[in-house]
């Protein structure tokens, strides 16, 4: 059903002229409906730049149908999910079957063919129910897609793109124990011999690994030449020589799997290597740029999810006679908060904007990746305290929201990276 409505929205995207058809949206929600025709009556007798929360049909539609899907098929087992630290596998294969697992890729390969706007609006809505299936759905498409749509070629795009928008979960393995913050102090080694590469090393803290079944490795074919010998490799689950070590024992996100892998002797075929040797530095470089923006709206959708269960509560909750909201200075930090999420909001689609129009965008996705952990940081504190003791137990969801944020000031670049990004790109500015 909702593949079936993404499609449609898709399919009715392309035809840029089309006229406005209420009728087109008849498998959505009333308040969407409601909202995407006002929405559109801006648009069309507006002639200024349109507002950045402003969504077209498309968009709109793919939010509401998303956010039907978390509330319907992911809500209901979140705090399972969490007890056991395990991803619900019927889930995983839901998201592919609703067209969530490859957003950006062309239809000729299985893909749904919408922008990287439209990537972020649904890693936005399945945090707001689970941060931990969002992130999945979040390094698949930011991360794992887009080496193979913008760097490999033709016969790797056939073979390897219709199993990773239909069934198959990517992982992206830069990451190693003693090259984290210094991704380009990895030791992994990639060794010619004849058709093959021969893979040495390993990798630590790497996303979907217990799920994935293609692997996007980064290794060093040419240490002598430093970072600029770093090549991309793909590697596929169950080679000989490449081994999936016990999942760690996560403070958040838990159902979310993160795991280390073992290189020894692994061999490859030649043509695994993902485009020009050792430009893997540059090609992890770009991808990570457009991945922090995913990382962001993750954390943005972590926000809003935790803040609407925290505010409901202030409506019921009573002392001294009166509703918690009632309180002034209980509504005054209910403002502030609620101005931190909006203001995140503008940070991540105006960033998210700028990729899809090929502008210049690595400033604003480091700002909108570091701001982000702020403010999910900062959200679900007041939200645990808002809720007073039963904020601290597990029988309400705020505090596995304040669980999962943490990782945002830490994975795809700690929020001191990207302070130090902004820092250098400020420096060029005004030079």
């Amino acid at each position: 059903m909702y593949l079936n409505a993404l499609r449609r929205i898709v399919n009715f995207a392309v035809n840029k002229h089309a006229a406005f058809n209420p009728n087109n949206l008849k498998y959505l929600s009333t308040s969407c409906i409601n909202s995407q025709l006002a929405n559109q009556k801006y648009i069309e007798s507006s002639q200024a730049a349109h507002p950045l929360t402003i969504l077209s049909e498309e968009e709109n539609a793919f939010k509401d149908t998303v956010s039907r899907f978390a509330k319907d098929r992911i809500e209901p087992r979140v705090k399972a999910m969490d007890d056991k630290s395990e991803m619900d596998k019927d889930l995983v294969d839901e998201l592919f079957q609703n067209g969530l697992m490859g957003i950006e890729v062309d239809p000729k390969y299985n893909g749904t063919g919408a922008n990287f706007f439209t990537a972020v609006l649904v890693v936005e809505e399945l945090a707001k129910v689970d941060p931990s299936m969002s992130v999945m759905c979040d390094v698949h498409n930011t991360l794992v897609i887009p080496i193979f749509t913008k760097y490999a070629n033709e016969e790797q795009k056939a073979k390897y793109l219709p199993r990773l928008t239909t069934d198959t979960v990517g992982s992206f393995a830069l990451s190693e124990a003693e090259s984290g913050s210094d991704a380009f102090a990895l030791k992994t080694t990639a060794r010619k011999d004849g058709d093959h590469w021969i893979l040495n090393g390993s990798k630590s803290w790497i996303t979907n690994s217990e799920q994935s079944g293609i692997f996007i490795v980064f290794a060093n074919a040419d240490p002598s030449q430093g970072y600029r010998g770093i090549s991309c490799f793909v590697v596929e689950r169950g080679t000989p020589g490449f081994t999936i070590s016990r999942k760690e024992d996560k403070l958040g996100i838990r159902s979310s799997s993160t795991c280390p892998l073992v290189f020894e002797d692994c061999r490859i075929p030649a043509s695994n290597l993902i485009g020009t040797l050792g430009h893997g530095y540059k090609y992890s470089i770009g991808i990570l740029n457009e991945g922090r923006i995913g990382i962001a709206a993750q954390m943005l959708g972590l926000s809003e999810g935790c803040f609407d269960h925290a505010i409901r509560y202030t409506f019921e909750r009573k002392q001294f006679g009166k509703r918690l909201f009632d309180f002034q200075g209980m509504q005054h930090q209910i403002a502030a908060i609620s101005t931190q999420i909006e203001a995140l909001r503008l940070m991540v689609y105006n960033g998210a904007r700028l990729r899809d129009a090929k502008l210049p965008f690595i400033k604003e996705a480091a700002m909108a990746k570091y701001f982000a952990a702020e403010v999910a940081s900062n959200t679900t504190s007041k939200c645990v305290e808002w809720l007073g003791g039963v904020g601290f137990t597990r029988d309400y969801p705020v505090e596995k929201y304040y669980r999962d944020a943490k990782i945002g000031a830490i994975y795809e670049g700690t929020s001191n990276i990207q302070l130090n990004t902004i820092a250098k790109l400020l420096e060029k500015e005004y030079s």
